[in-house]
Parts: structure tokens; sequence; C-alpha cells
């Protein structure tokens, strides 16, 4: 059986790095990933897709990237389950990566231009 998932996106935040209490090193980022495909108005959308980065990933993409570079990301789907304050049964889904690369900076491109 296979989980992989690969993405290719803009950082839609900065990362930032959170220690949790066992003290391991985490960050959440959200990756803007573009649709291959035009909607009905002839515009590419975009999934907002969770992304949780640990320890050595997620020290070198928090010091290293920035709101609106382009990443790479290869990692595998975990889905999570919880109830809500209200009682209510809720899912989570994430990808959990497990490599990071690092393709363009926001600031790259514009002096390119």
């Amino acid at each position: 059986m296979l989980n992989q998932v690969v993405l290719v996106g803009r950082l839609t935040s900065d990362p930032e790095l959170v220690e949790t209490e066992s003290g391991k090193k985490v960050t959440y980022i959200t990756l803007a990933v573009q649709r291959t495909f035009k909607n009905s108005d002839g515009v590419y959308e975009a999934d907002f897709i969770r992304c949780s980065l640990w320890n050595a990933i997620a020290a070198n993409t928090t010091e290293y990237c920035h709101k609106g570079d382009i990443v790479g990301i290869k990692g595998r789907l975990q889905v999570s389950s919880y109830d809500d304050k209200d009682g209510n049964h809720k899912y989570s889904t994430e990808v959990i990566a497990e490599k990071v690369t690092f393709l363009a900076s926001k600031k790259e491109e514009k002096a390119d231009k």
C-alpha cells in the first residue's frame, strides 16, 4: 500500500516554528496549489492545503521561506478525528511533510522582472 503526496505551491503566510511540550519542533503551513484547469469563468482556482513540518524540516523552512515563496512538498496524507466543543465528531486532513524543496523566492521573482 502507498500513501504518498507531492505538491508544489505558494506559502500563504510566513512559517512560524513552535516547540511542543515534548520538545519537538513543528510548523504548520498552508500551501496554495493552483489547479491544472480553468473554471467556468476562465480562471485557475487554487486549493489551500494544510501541511505539518517537523523538527529539522520545520526549522529550515521557517528560517529560509516566506509568504509567497514556491515550495515542493513530498509527504503522506493523514486524517485525524476529534470531538469539538459541542460534542460533534469532526475530521481533519493534512499532509505530513517528509521532504521540502525550496523552488523560488518571491524576492527572486521581483528581481528578475
